[in-house]
């Protein structure tokens, strides 16, 4: 049973009296679990959310409208449930919007809207063909043409009402907008949704990377200091002085014939801009610690120095690292959105914030300003919460500061 009196319990205990840091866990929480079942949440379930209705562009939010939809001819490759949840499942039906529908015994008029510039059309769509029905099994189970049913027949009723039931029930779905849709027609919302994926991926990424090189580089410097010090020192002001734009620009140069992939690009360069400042904080704490008694008599038990490093002082500054963890992942999520902004981030059709609002951006001052307000209170409320709990842990941590 753990003690209620321990450190960790107090730090909770602290923690938990900070509203705004509890607020912006529960954000967190959330975020997290919107990124994990993206697909499962977005309306718009298709890979990147890209179901393209260039009818309905630029609607304003909350806008309904009504679809027809038919199968298409050429159905796409099934996908496995793993690979649908991870990655979305391609559409089946190709989806247009109406204004208007009139369904007869066995095939329906739908007048389709065309858009603001164009005219109305008006078809005529048969049931069978909309579910690609050819053939019906009778009251003998035997497998017969639709074509060859004889109209007056009890078989032949019961299964155009059948049909008719069914492309009344799942062919005709009305579809709400809440954020609207882009210049393509795609669901702001269901793009929003995956795209706290990329997000999150690259902030998770980018401080594993920083604290995988800034804790070992830190620790070696505040450890030995003495030359492997000023070496370090060295290093850790060189890339101090490289942006992260200036930096991904290089990659993308250098590196990018050799990796495909802009996604690990974004998480190389925002990592090595970002592991200096866990560095020069974990040097800091590793100068103080070495002068305790326990590192001392740690050596003077003959432990070897990596034991001393990792086993004895690194646990006791976990606190300033997870605090400097929180803040960093704040600045990750913003250099992945400023990099995506100016076109060095993720590529389309892949949904990401900082892309959706570079490419409305000119919208901002219009009635369209819906566009890029979506994907900038996004970051802004991300951003905000993680800077709210890394704050809540540097109090909480805190072991000087306010009593219970």
């Amino acid at each position: 049973m753990t003690d209620p009196n321990s450190l960790n319990h107090k730090a909770w205990r602290r923690f938990r009296r900070n509203k705004a840091a509890v607020a912006g866990l529960v954000v967190i929480i959330v975020t997290f679990f919107i990124a994990v079942f993206a697909y499962e949440i977005a309306p718009d379930d298709t890979p990147d959310a890209n179901e393209q209705t260039l009818a309905i562009e630029m609607m304003p939010p909350g806008s309904r409208v009504r679809f027809i939809q038919v199968m298409k001819p050429v159905q796409p490759a099934q996908v496995s449930a793993l690979s649908g949840f991870f990655m979305g499942q391609p559409s089946h039906y190709e989806s247009w919007p109406i204004t208007a529908f009139r369904m007869k015994y066995d095939h329906i008029y739908v007048d389709i809207y065309r858009g603001k510039t164009r005219p109305m059309e008006t078809r005529r769509l048969y049931y069978t063909d909309m579910l690609h029905i050819d053939s019906v099994y009778d009251d003998h189970q035997m497998r017969i043409p639709v074509a060859s049913l004889d109209s007056g027949t009890a078989l032949h009723a019961r299964f155009y009402k059948k049909t008719r039931d069914r492309v009344f029930k799942s062919m005709l779905p009305q579809k709400t907008f809440w954020l609207g849709t882009d210049r393509f027609g795609r669901d702001i919302l269901s793009r929003l949704i995956i795209g706290t994926r990329v997000s999150l991926f690259v902030g998770l990424v980018a401080v594993l990377i920083s604290l995988l090189i800034g804790v070992v580089a830190g620790a070696l410097a505040g450890y030995y200091r003495g030359w492997v010090d000023e070496v370090i020192l060295w290093v850790i002001n060189v890339f101090w002085s490289i942006p992260t734009i200036l930096l991904a620009m290089g990659l993308y140069v250098g590196a990018g014939t050799l990796i495909e992939s802009k996604l690990l690009l974004i998480f190389i360069a925002v990592g090595l801009t970002m592991w200096v400042e866990v560095a020069r904080i974990v040097r800091g704490q590793f100068i103080l610690l070495r002068e305790f008694e326990y590192v001392t008599a740690a050596q003077s038990l003959g432990f070897g120095n990596a034991r001393t490093i990792f086993r004895h002082i690194l646990p006791n500054i976990i606190g300033p690292v997870i605090v400097v963890a929180c803040a960093n992942f704040a600045s990750a999520i913003l250099i992945e959105s400023g990099l995506s902004y100016i076109g060095l981030g993720v590529q389309p059709p892949t949904p990401s914030w900082g892309g959706m609002l570079s490419e409305y951006k000119n919208f901002i001052d219009s009635d369209k300003a819906f566009l890029a307000l979506a994907p900038g209170i996004a970051i802004m409320i991300l951003v905000l919460a993680f800077n709210l709990v890394g704050n809540g842990l540097r109090d909480a941590l805190d072991v000087k500061g306010k009593p219970e």
